[in-house]
């Protein structure tokens, strides 16, 4: 790149190559890099073929007139997220004393957009989301799916999931899996258990994990009929392999499935009935984190108690949580098993 990083300012003939590099370093996912590789390779794009400047020489008023070009083909908030991205970018270069300013600095203060942190999604109702579940052909992608719909939780969290914390009562699986469940599962069959505590880059349980989990406390949650099947159909052809995964890959024979090949296997399953695409936003694109939203809203709809979903979500206070963990068996199952919706 023609940086000696070693000593002085650098000056890089790549420097969103230098950047992203930078973002390596610091720890981002693939996924974030790769977002941002996409919008800065398009600013740039535009700088030297619109506008015949360079990243380091372009002002203000290339800046903004990237920002103008962009509306009309996105949302407002997306338009501020990428010019959030080119913003940091700037930022980020002129500190380490590569740039000599940021000239997007004052086109984010001054653009009517804003980043919509609460975004209105899609909606799908339960009868197309039943058509979407029933178009999945794989065992495993009807496992996956499935536990992210019936469960609310996150991807990184599913993909983290061990053999070890499912609790499915059923002869067959006991015979073909002779895992002994978590200890919190003892006395509650057909319970998935979603730890708080496996990290990103750590090894939790002999495997290196790729997500980290994001709950706030440990949280068992009921398993009903139908996701049963679905996770007994996967495990009847789940490969032999040492992984302690609950989810493998039957390309990548025996890995631990990961939160980009699920992403990639949602994006493309919902592209295939115009739910997502390219560049689409969160009001427009079907991602697993719809599906935790999905989740929510309408176990929340139908059950009117804010107190269960966020407990089973993960995300509520130690003494709710501690409320709902003692009551789990009188209180969370009946709930649970009253209100979820059908998929199949």
């Amino acid at each position: 790149m023609g940086v000696d990083e070693r000593a002085g300012s650098p000056s890089p003939d790549d420097p969103v190559s230098y950047f992203l590099q930078d973002m390596t370093f610091h720890g981002r996912t693939e996924r974030t890099r790769a977002a941002y590789e996409r919008v800065l390779r398009d600013f740039e794009r535009f700088v030297r073929e619109d506008r015949g400047a360079t990243l380091q020489a372009a002002t203000q008023r290339e800046c903004m007139a990237w920002v103008h070009s962009l509306r009309g083909e996105h949302a407002s908030s997306t338009v501020a997220s990428y010019a959030s991205y080119v913003h940091r970018f700037y930022a980020y270069m002129t500190q380490v004393g590569a740039f000599d300013s940021n000239p997007m600095a004052l086109v984010t203060e001054e653009m009517d957009e804003s980043i919509d942190t609460d975004p209105a999604r899609r909606e799908i109702s339960v009868a197309e989301m039943r058509s979407f579940v029933a178009d999945l052909g794989h065992p495993l992608e009807r496992a996956v799916v499935g536990t992210l719909l019936k469960t609310g939780m996150r991807v990184g969290e599913c993909c983290n999931l061990d053999l070890r914390d499912v609790y499915l009562d059923d002869p067959e699986i006991r015979e073909a899996y002779p895992v002994d469940p978590r200890g919190a599962l003892d006395g509650r069959p057909d319970s998935v258990y979603v730890p708080s505590d496996p990290s990103r880059g750590e090894v939790y349980n002999g495997e290196e994990r790729t997500a980290s989990n994001k709950r706030k406390r440990d949280t068992v949650v009921p398993v009903d009929d139908e996701l049963k099947r679905l996770l007994k159909a996967w495990l009847a052809i789940r490969p032999d392999t040492d992984s302690p995964a609950l989810f493998c890959s039957t390309s990548e024979w025996g890995k631990r499935a990961t939160p980009s090949m699920v992403r990639g296997v949602v994006a493309e399953r919902a592209g295939e009935r115009g739910w997502y695409r390219e560049g689409g936003d969160a009001e427009e694109n079907v991602t697993p984190h719809y599906f935790r939203h999905f989740f929510t809203t309408h176990l929340r709809d139908r059950t009117g108690d804010r107190g269960v979903v966020k407990y089973l979500r993960g995300d509520v206070a130690t003494d709710i949580i501690d409320t709902y963990t003692h009551n789990w068996g009188d209180r969370v199952r009946d709930v649970y098993e009253s209100n979820i919706y059908s998929l199949l």
